[in-house]
């Protein structure tokens, strides 16, 4: 028995699980150290900053020097490229509205540019990556207070430099920081991601599968809140192997060519998909990919999840770690030039 209609709604989750890095180093490799170095001019500005402590690589462990990867920031100068004055005119009011006047209002504009990058190596002297973190190609430009006298404005900057480019400094420095600690993170680390995706649940309540296709959402939304990137996934699978089967038997119980059909078939192709996806199980996500694509009913999403399959296992593949739920206990990890303290390490920390 099927009907005409049938409305599919997105019905959201939330799930966690850790990132794999992009770049592979020795499996040995647990800490790493930052140095920065800073121009002369520069120095006294980067005394109060301590950027060292602020740069973070997710999933290894932070030592003050001789880490296995070593992180040598290079600080440049700030430098103020061009002055100008520039003018806003206010149009005065009285309490009626009728315009009484004008006013004109003055501020100056610094042009400036900043140039900062990093390099990584690992404690042998081996070379992994540059990285560029500001560039003078980038013009930035700083606005004074306003003034209603020209001359104040033009000399703002002048009168006031040493705090000025203290603050836009540190401001750069503060980037520069974040921006290096993601990529650090993104290429080397194991960080942890929160994300929300949905799933296609029936919307039709005339349906006869409208109650047990919203009760295995429910099971699976519930099973997949209780994930943590920092927990092996364990017996999961196990958990939801009946919403598993469920879905699969609505691919054989509506094997019609009509709308309704295909797309009760085409929410059980996208719901295993997305689970196998947190399952990380990018093979059997291919095969949900596949039938959603011969399904023919929004084969788009079909190609989506292929595409998002192929990219996980090939970085199942390179990163040898076939699991993105494990735990990371960086306060067991030990330096290159540091005594063993008699705990065995794993080799990737799980």
């Amino acid at each position: 028995m099927t009907q005409k209609n049938i409305d599919l709604d997105k019905f959201r989750f939330t799930a966690e699980f850790r990132s794999l890095p992009n770049m592979l180093v020795d499996s040995s490799y647990h800490t790493y150290s930052v140095s920065v170095e800073a121009t002369r001019l520069m120095q006294g500005y980067l005394a109060n900053m301590d950027p060292e402590q602020s740069i973070y690589l997710e999933g290894w462990k932070h030592l003050s020097k001789d880490g296995h990867l070593q992180v040598m920031v290079k600080i440049e100068d700030l430098i103020p490229e061009s002055f100008s004055v520039k003018e806003r005119v206010e149009v005065i009011k009285d309490s009626k509205g009728v315009q009484t006047g004008t006013r004109t209002m003055y501020h100056q504009e610094v042009v400036y540019t900043f140039n900062a990058f990093a390099e990584v190596n690992d404690y042998k002297g081996a070379h992994y990556k540059n990285i560029p973190l500001a560039d003078r190609q980038y013009k930035q430009v700083y606005s004074s207070p306003e003034f209603a006298i020209k001359y104040m404005a033009e000399g703002y900057f002048l009168l006031n430099s040493l705090a000025i480019t203290e603050q836009l400094f540190k401001n750069c420095v503060t980037r520069a920081v974040h921006y290096l600690s993601d990529q650090l993170t993104e290429n080397f680390g194991y960080g942890v991601a929160t994300v929300t995706d949905h799933m296609w649940i029936i919307d039709s309540r005339k349906d006869p599968e409208y109650s047990n296709h919203r009760n295995a959402f429910l099971t699976l939304k519930d099973a997949l809140f209780g994930i943590s990137a920092n927990r092996p996934l364990g017996n999961f699978r196990e958990q939801v192997q009946p919403v598993i089967e469920y879905f699969e038997s609505l691919k054989k119980k509506y094997p019609g060519t009509g709308k309704h059909d295909r797309k009760i078939r085409y929410a059980s192709y996208f719901n295993l998909a997305v689970l196998y996806y947190y399952l990380d199980d990018p093979q059997a996500m291919l095969k949900e990919a596949g039938g959603l694509i011969l399904n023919d009913y929004d084969s788009r999403d079909g190609k989506a999840f292929e595409t998002s399959a192929l990219r996980l296992k090939k970085q199942f593949e390179e990163s040898k770690i076939y699991t993105r739920h494990f735990a990371i206990d960086t306060t067991t990890f030990r330096g290159p030039l540091e005594k063993a303290t008699g705990v065995a390490i794993n080799p990737r920390g799980f």
